[in-house]
């Protein structure tokens, strides 16, 4: 059967070969610490819950919600910006409430996209990044970004290369799955540059309050003249360990921001309203468990950096976000990310992220997650000292068995 138009335009999946064996791994009874996927592993804060429970009492508030987003969770997100970022924004023309970041902007990748388009997107990328406007029918162009890279070269490359002229660029900082990290010089030569072209600017600000350092991250919207053009996505998922309960923003230029509502308003009807009552509560809340999150995850990034450097893999370590993005050992470089991946997994019984899974510019890296406690993460790096001394057999091979690299699919 010949694949559907949309499903043609999306390659295999890279991940899934892991994922794959990751399964298989399990089913044989084998103890994996999957640092894979970036899925928060603390407990929501109390008080959102019981803000949760409260609310699903009132059986009124079973019915439809309203797409863009009550008004009460609207005006919260307003007030977190203007305390966070001292940004004004208006809630009723400038915010709406999303199904988290990525649905957001895949939505907004609808609105904004003809076939034909061209838009710029960092790689290595978030796949949404790239493959919500692939799916809209946009042809996307690569703009390099990582350890080394000029990427305000790069974009401006790019733009002078692309024809038709790109209608937008992707921005994603603190990058996943980077960890890369941005002042607001940067942001302030980018909006420039793209209020120059007339480019949207779609930043993904979903990592705002995972930082390790006394710099937090900046919004792109605290530029002047940024509205014009820009708008913005954030997240409760990692903010107040929210993955599940789906709610996200979309914040900033009023044009784009009515795009994605008019949208919205044909494919969902918000989120559960007791989700959003809870949400509220997070925002409006005591926010002393942000700290606590932030906390957590730097223990466990320096438990694993330092763990790593020990097992003789040194890699450097992140300014901010959830992740690790670390060069593969030298002695693997030749068989690539997703080989070396496979060996973690069988060798080690540690699952990581091949780097190519995030485009071809990750390739001689892999994505780390920081989702487990800082015991199993010291359990995790002394099965990769081993592995990576030759004296590991997770997978059941006998010492010295030379282990071929399966290729990746085409």
């Amino acid at each position: 059967m010949d694949e559907f138009y949309r499903l043609k335009r999306l390659p295999p999946y890279v991940f899934a070969e892991v994922n794959a064996l990751k399964a298989k791994a399990r089913a044989e009874g084998r103890d994996v610490i999957d640092l894979g996927m970036g899925n928060p592993d603390g407990t929501t804060p109390a008080h959102i819950v019981q803000k949760l429970v409260e609310s699903v009492q009132n059986q009124r508030a079973h019915g439809y919600s309203v797409s863009r987003g009550i008004m009460g969770l609207r005006r919260a997100q307003a007030k977190y910006y203007a305390r966070r970022f001292n940004v004004e924004l208006d809630p009723d023309r400038e915010i709406i409430v999303t199904l988290g970041s990525k649905e957001g902007l895949a939505n907004l990748a609808q609105a904004i996209t003809a076939p034909g388009d061209i838009v710029l997107v960092p790689n290595p990328c978030y796949p949404i990044h790239a493959f919500g406007f692939i799916i809209a029918g946009a042809s996307v162009r690569s703009v390099p970004i990582g350890p080394g890279v000029d990427f305000l070269k790069a974009l401006k490359q790019a733009v002078e290369q692309s024809s038709p002229a790109p209608i937008a660029l992707v921005l994603n900082f603190p990058a996943n799955p980077t960890a890369q990290v941005v002042d607001l010089d940067f942001y302030g030569e980018v909006v420039e540059f793209c209020r120059s072209r007339g480019i949207y600017l779609l930043s993904d600000l979903a990592y705002a309050e995972i930082y390790f350092d006394d710099n937090p991250p900046p919004s792109v919207l605290q530029i002047p003249g940024a509205r014009d053009i820009a708008v913005e996505f954030t997240s409760l998922s990692k903010t107040y360990n929210m993955a599940g309960w789906r709610i996200g923003f979309a914040v900033g230029n009023a044009r784009l921001i009515a795009a994605l509502s008019r949208i919205k308003s044909y494919l969902d009807y918000g989120a559960f309203t007791p989700v959003q009552v809870a949400a509220t509560a997070a925002l409006n809340g005591p926010q002393e468990c942000i700290k606590e999150i932030r906390a957590r995850y730097k223990k466990r990034r320096d438990v694993l950096v330092e763990g790593l450097r020990q097992a003789g893999w040194p890699i450097p370590a992140p300014p901010a976000s959830m992740f690790a993005w670390a060069p593969i050992p030298e002695q693997f470089r030749e068989i690539g990310t997703l080989a070396f991946s496979k060996l973690m997994l069988e060798r080690a019984n540690v699952a990581v992220s091949p780097g190519v899974g995030f485009g071809e510019y990750g390739e001689g890296y892999v994505r780390i997650a920081l989702v487990e406690n800082e015991q199993r993460l010291r359990q995790a790096t002394r099965n990769i000292k081993h592995f990576l001394s030759g004296r590991n057999t997770a997978g059941g091979r006998p010492k010295g068995e030379k282990v071929l690299a399966a290729p990746a699919r085409d």
